[in-house]
């Protein structure tokens, strides 16, 4: 019996006495969603039934008749001529079915020794394997854009914070630099979760393999799998390797979410430390003069959205018992929302940083004020012998005084700074400039130019 020959037009149909009901029938379906793994499909299937031949189950007929009509398939798919059907719920039904329907017996035989819930986990990992791949692609040319802005920022002050207030003096480059180490830490996580990715489950069948001869370590290697997994009923029920992306996309998103924070207060008229290319933001619908950042800020809004795709699969996964349960239907939508939304960002934020224009004047005028060199200040008297916490002191009531005066520590008279410390000689300007502040941090992680410079040609030569 065919699948057009089934009363119930099921391939899986024999046993019912009657139809799926309308609403189960669109209640269940996930072809809507999870056609986008019809490549994977294929390729798994395709080195399925080489195995199949090299094992004696299939005639070489058999495997010619079946790798040329999946190859015709995925042409009429991508071509935009195949006709998806609901009626048979996924993406597989729907490519063996069509398969059977052009070659006949031979389409039959194909699911031979395999189960949709081993085909299925093949899939998702062929397919997250190469989401990766372009996700770490894009966060490389992200981190070329940060080197570039960074060497050309290197002189450029701007203020440090912390709580949001005005801290200490730090180059440009410095504080891209910051950025580009979060990058590495992504890119390192999820080349550890490609590595649990790349394990081939086919062979698990529904749970407890096949008593059939296949051979998946010829399957591996057919697919480009490291290797294959221990035990088929993990096998079949595993989506750790989805969670596992799906945390590291989490971490990347609040990375750019910080980011974007800093951009959306850096391009405001209060901040004004940069401009940001005008075909990254948008204006109002009534304020003309407005210029809304709407890249970061979507990208900062759409952050929650992976967070939330990351804790619908870990809820999906809690009350399962091994081994496959339908309920794992669910995890395609978030873990496909999470990669396009992952992958459109970080390709926002590589394509944009590249053309961000730092207004280096405006940067300064902030970092000269909030009393930036006020830690300068203290190292200086440390180092003519005051303890530390006499300096702070001193410190603390010569920024008290320049409050009171209206003017910055680098704008007292000498006179008025040794009122609190008769150790302050004239040398004490020479700290209390932003160039000095920042050329007396110099050495491996701190923000002197120099340092900035050779910790942008290390960072370099770690894009690979």
């Amino acid at each position: 019996m065919s699948n057009t020959d089934n009363p119930h037009g099921k391939p899986w149909g024999g046993r019912f006495s009657e139809g799926t009901d309308a609403l189960v029938e669109a209640f269940s379906e996930s072809v809507s969603f999870d056609r986008r793994l019809y490549a994977q499909d294929i390729a798994g299937s395709k080195a399925h039934a080489r195995m199949l031949g090299r094992a004696g189950v299939l005639s070489d007929t058999e495997v010619t008749a079946i790798v040329e009509g999946l190859d015709v398939i995925q042409q009429e798919i991508e071509g935009g001529h195949f006709n998806w059907s609901t009626r048979l719920e996924d993406v597989h039904m729907n490519i063996e079915a069509c398969l059977t329907d052009r070659i006949g017996e031979a389409g039959k035989k194909l699911h031979t020794g395999r189960s949709r819930n081993d085909q299925v986990a093949t899939d998702v990992r062929l397919y997250l394997r190469e989401a990766i791949d372009v996700l770490d692609g894009e966060l490389k040319k992200l981190q070329q854009a940060l080197v570039d802005l960074a060497e050309r920022e290197v002189d450029s002050v701007m203020p440090g914070f912390t709580h949001l207030q005005v801290a200490q003096p730090v180059s440009f480059g410095h504080h891209m630099l910051a950025w580009f180490e979060m990058t590495v830490r992504d890119r390192a996580r999820l080349a550890d979760v490609r590595k649990r990715v790349n394990v081939l489950p086919l062979g698990a069948a529904a749970l407890a393999g096949t008593t059939y001869p296949i051979d998946r370590v010829f399957v591996a290697e057919q697919l480009g799998f490291d290797g294959v997994t221990e035990n088929s009923l993990d096998s079949v029920s595993d989506r750790d390797f989805a969670i596992e992306f799906t945390a590291a996309a989490s971490l990347i998103m609040m990375h750019l979410s910080r980011w974007s924070e800093e951009l959306i207060l850096w391009a405001s008229s209060q901040f004004g430390f940069v401009n940001l290319p005008d075909r990254f933001c948008t204006g109002s619908s009534i304020m003309p003069q407005k210029k809304n950042p709407d890249v970061p800020e979507l990208v900062r809004g759409k952050t929650g959205r992976v967070y939330g795709d990351l804790t619908a699969l870990l809820t999906l996964m809690k009350g399962q018992p091994l081994a496959y349960n339908r309920d794992n239907q669910e995890d395609k939508e978030p873990l496909f929302d999470a990669i396009d939304t992952v992958l459109a960002s970080v390709s926002l934020f590589a394509a944009m940083i590249p053309h961000i224009e730092v207004k280096r004047e405006a940067c300064r005028k902030a970092a000269a004020q909030g009393f930036s060199t006020a830690t300068d200040l203290a190292d200086y008297l440390v180092r003519k012998g005051v303890p530390f916490r006499d300096a702070h002191a001193v410190v603390g009531r010569s920024v008290q005084f320049a409050m009171q005066q209206g003017r910055d520590l680098a704008e007292l008279e000498l006179s008025e700074l040794q009122q609190f410390s008769d150790v302050i000689a004239e040398d004490v300007f020479e700290v209390l400039t932003l160039e000095g502040s920042l050329a007396a941090r110099n050495h491996i992680g701190g923000t002197a130019p120099e340092q900035v410079r050779a910790a942008a040609a290390r960072a370099r030569s770690r894009i690979t």
